[in-house]
């Protein structure tokens, strides 16, 4: 079976852009903003982003792409007959996970997309209270959150099902410009709102005396979640990445997307939050309790939330594609089954998964495991556990296990990419010791906090 690989380097970077940017971006960044301390978080973030994230990011792409496989296989090629062929368990079974719960939330988005062309905002909720019991009812029903999540999943299933340059190129390229034009239209448009300053302020005037351990792992914490990186999606896409391109820009380019977008998806909601006088650490529930009450009291609000859950679904359906196509290459390349017969199987399993955690707001909301629901162990455990310790795994792969003029002859292409050999040292080293250490203070620290 002949592999794959993305045509070129655009659609490298509209694959790679569009596995990171997602739900991280905009629902998971700004409300992590909004409880560490606003611009104290983002300058920690950004420097942790390019010294951190993005070294593990290009190791993670270095192994896919050396590899030429998924992401099973991936460390049983490289390093034959030793037990870092069980890492590859690992790769597989997080994204799987992860997206069964993912898709419960981007069910949530096309729930609240439909509202939100209905003009149903304002029907039954004039006060930020009101908003929250809607959402609250809203998830807690049986049906209507199911029936979402399962509209989601096939609509993920059906792009990974057509192909990697057909399906999951073809949708980014159509979709990321479009995703970047409506997050800077609702970002001037809160920015333009009386009284905005004080939002974007608290946005760029950083406090560093809020600036402590938890800020620090909460930020390193975040770049994993956001850039991807842990959990074989980076590594799967590497694997179709073809050996003349330069994976150091490409994985700069995802890094330097994955941010900017991020800090317009701030600027799109922060100034507003502060606009209505709304406390900005109102945690998850910022997406779907806090904004619905701004665009209904906000002129032009109705446009905006549409333009918004719009946003939403798309920046999920381009992570969840990402997720779903690991499962799907395992299926593909390790039991032979054909991509649409792969994406069934990968549909049905998610699809279980996530009706268990979409039900775990109502009917299960009494199963528990380790003190919290089945939609929030998945969340903190994929997020605090497996993702951290993935992306461990890898930097010591790839600065303790492979050859480092294996890992040379990949970021430099040979010795081709001059620009590339020159940073390598520095590129390496941060791979090799620093990573690693960060990692484990991230382990550390979630046991801790």
């Amino acid at each position: 079976m002949q592999r794959e690989n993305f045509g070129n380097r655009f659609g490298v970077l509209v694959a790679m852009a569009g596995s990171a940017i997602g739900l991280g971006n905009l629902w998971r960044f700004p409300y992590m903003v909004g409880e560490y301390g606003g611009a104290a978080f983002i300058f920690v973030y950004i420097i942790c982003f390019f010294l951190l994230c993005l070294p593990i990011l290009i190791a993670e792409v270095t192994v896919g792409r050396r590899s030429q496989t998924n992401a099973f296989r991936a460390f049983h090629r490289l390093a034959p007959g030793s037990r870092w062929n069980l890492v590859g368990i690992l790769m597989v079974a997080t994204p799987i996970i992860v997206v069964s719960y993912y898709s419960v939330i981007g069910g949530w988005s096309i729930e609240y997309f439909i509202k939100a062309c209905s003009l149903d905002f304002s029907a039954g909720a004039d006060t930020e209270t009101g908003f929250g019991d809607m959402f609250n009812g809203f998830i807690t029903s049986v049906w209507s959150p199911v029936i979402y999540h399962t509209v989601y999943l096939l609509v993920t299933a059906a792009v990974v099902a057509v192909g990697v340059k057909s399906g999951i190129e073809r949708f980014g390229k159509i979709m990321m410009p479009l995703l970047f034009v409506i997050m800077i239209v609702i970002a001037v448009r809160s920015a333009t709102l009386p009284g905005a300053g004080s939002g974007l302020e608290w946005l760029f005037k950083p406090d560093f005396s809020k600036i402590d351990a938890s800020v620090c792992a909460a930020a390193l914490g975040q770049g994993f979640f956001s850039l991807s990186v842990g959990f074989g999606i980076m590594l799967t896409y590497g694997s179709y990445i073809s050996k003349k391109e330069n994976i150091g820009i490409s994985s700069f380019y995802t890094a330097v997307s994955d941010l900017v977008f991020a800090l317009i998806a701030s600027c799109a909601i922060m100034p507003a939050v502060f606009v209505f006088g709304l406390d900005p650490r109102e945690g998850p529930g910022l997406v779907f309790e806090t904004l619905p009450f701004i665009f209904s009291n906000m002129s032009l609000g109705g446009v905006i939330s549409i333009l918004f859950f719009l946003a939403l679904i798309v920046a999920a359906l381009t992570s969840s594609i990402s997720l779903f196509e690991v499962g799907v290459a395992y299926l593909m390349e390790e039991r032979r089954m054909s991509r649409k017969k792969s994406s069934v199987i990968i549909f049905a399993v998610t699809w279980l998964l996530g009706i268990l955690c979409s039900l775990s707001f109502g009917p299960l909301s009494g199963l528990k495991l380790f003190g919290n629901t089945l939609f929030n162990f998945f969340d903190k455990f994929s997020a605090n556990y497996l993702m951290p310790f993935g992306a461990l795994l890898i930097v010591l792969f790839v600065g303790w296990r492979m050859k480092k003029d294996d890992v040379r002859d990949e970021f430099t292409n040979g010795g081709t990419l001059h620009g590339n050999s020159r940073i390598f040292g520095f590129a390496y080293f941060l791979i090799r010791y620093i990573a690693p250490l960060a990692i484990v203070v991230i382990f550390l620290s979630n046991l801790l906090w």
